[in-house]
């Protein structure tokens, strides 16, 4: 559920389709009468009014949960909002994308890259492939995010950020393979990163760069730490501290490897960007200068 559902209903007050006390009825009942605003179903507390509160898709973290509790889960968000809306799931491996895919054969989409999951020892990467998946369909894009991965490495968690990213509400574009060993190839695309309304930068190794790009244009910056790197990397520590002692200002961390963390941030970004664009500037009050 999300704001789209509550203005329909209002909508329909106005044009006199449903009567005044039944839409009041729906609202005092939870913010869209379907009770508490959560389900329990033994195993999950599902929030059914996620949408409603911050616009964003709900997301099931699938990993620690069974095959089946992730598809009852993904059932009752989907019952809960209706066919148009989407439902994200994150870090689903092999035989919950196959779970997944048996229930909603024609409404799945994948992230097309084998996440990354925790390894045993510091030069740990991916092992375990999962997934981040959609189901149902993709909202209309609002703004623009560009998803930027150093190397070919760091593919999982980009494209983990770039299907939430897309999940819940923007549009995105991805450049990869564009690292600081070669500085050259992310020069060529910069025109592309200062059109932006939000950057995601995924980097494992040493990190370094987010803060390259963040010295090249003035687009806000969400940078990831991968787990990717050798010994002294530790699995991403390297990669994180040395992004947040950047020296290029407007940078914001994530933790390692939350791709899902910097898509959901960024595609914050780049709806608001969008509706503010499309809206009128305030009136300014009588009596007071405008703002410059």
């Amino acid at each position: 559920m999300d704001t789209a559902d509550v203005r329909h209903l209002l909508d329909a007050v106005a044009a006199g389709a449903v009567r005044p006390d039944e839409a009041l009825s729906r609202l005092t009942a939870g913010p869209l009468g379907d009770g508490t605003g959560w389900t329990d179903l033994g195993y999950a507390r599902v929030d059914t009014h996620r949408g409603l509160r911050t616009g964003d898709p709900e997301v099931v973290y699938a990993a620690g949960k069974t095959p089946a509790q992730t598809v009852g889960i993904v059932a009752e968000l989907r019952r809960a909002s209706g066919p148009g809306h989407p439902t994200l799931i994150t870090r689903a491996d092999t035989a919950t994308v196959a779970a997944l895919l048996v229930q909603w054969p024609e409404e799945l989409a994948t992230s097309g890259a084998p996440g990354p999951s925790p390894g045993p020892g510091p030069e740990s990467g991916p092992s375990t492939p999962l997934s981040t998946v959609v189901v149902g369909p993709l909202p209309p894009a609002r703004g623009r995010v560009v998803v930027v991965s150093a190397g070919t490495s760091d593919a999982p968690v980009a494209a983990e950020a770039a299907l939430t990213a897309r999940a819940s509400g923007a549009g995105v574009e991805t450049i990869t393979d564009v690292g600081v060993a070669g500085l050259h190839r992310v020069l060529a695309v910069r025109d592309i990163l200062a059109a932006a309304d939000c950057l995601v930068v995924v980097a494992g190794m040493e990190g370094a760069l987010p803060s390259v790009i963040g010295g090249l244009v003035g687009t806000p910056v969400v940078a990831v730490p991968t787990s990717i790197g050798y010994g002294a990397s530790f699995g991403g520590l390297a990669a994180l501290l040395g992004m947040l002692t950047s020296c290029a200002p407007g940078i914001v961390v994530c933790n390692i490897d939350n791709g899902f963390g910097a898509g959901i941030f960024a595609a914050r970004i780049a709806r608001r960007t969008a509706l503010m664009a499309a809206s009128p500037p305030p009136a300014t009050p009588a009596g007071r200068p405008p703002m410059e």
